[in-house]
């Protein structure tokens, strides 16, 4: 019988590989999607607090540069989610509203859901800015069932 130090790891189990791709090709799309819903939750965050929401204030509070903040904000444009008009901000097409208010609900059950199992709240609302972003759908129902038999 080997010792511990000389037993080889096991194989990792692998998914069938259509499966394994159908997960990589999912993750990859949600991680297109990222900083879109990250920049659409901001942009309505703003607009609810100070009536605007300003490239430099964006770009400020996603801790990058204007101009990347100013790509950002074409791709939104792009992409049917927002209209930035020079001098006047940035507003949210009813798709972005849509797009913020999902991400915005994703974010909160993710951190309630953190704090529910222990996680320190401000690990928790750090940490959701990554999770939210890719979890699945029936993982979301998972923790709102988790949170709904903690409330009994």
């Amino acid at each position: 019988m080997a010792s511990g130090a000389d037993a080889k790891p096991s194989a990792p189990e692998l998914a069938a590989a259509p499966a394994q791709a159908r997960r990589f090709v999912a993750a990859r799309r949600r991680r297109a999607a990222a900083a879109l819903e990250d920049y659409t939750e901001l942009i309505a965050d703003l607009i609810a607090r100070q009536g605007e929401a300003r490239t430099t204030d964006i770009a400020e509070r996603l801790g990058v540069a204007h101009p990347t903040a100013s790509k950002a904000i074409g791709r939104l444009e792009r992409e049917g989610l927002a209209v930035a008009k020079p001098y006047r901000g940035v507003s949210l097409t009813a798709a972005g509203r849509t797009m913020a208010e999902r991400s915005r609900r994703r974010h909160r059950l993710v951190v309630d859901f953190l704090v529910a199992v222990g996680a320190p709240r401000e690990a928790a609302e750090a940490d959701a800015e990554g999770i939210e972003h890719y979890v699945s759908s029936a993982t979301l129902a998972a923790f709102e069932a988790f949170l709904a038999a903690q409330r009994k």
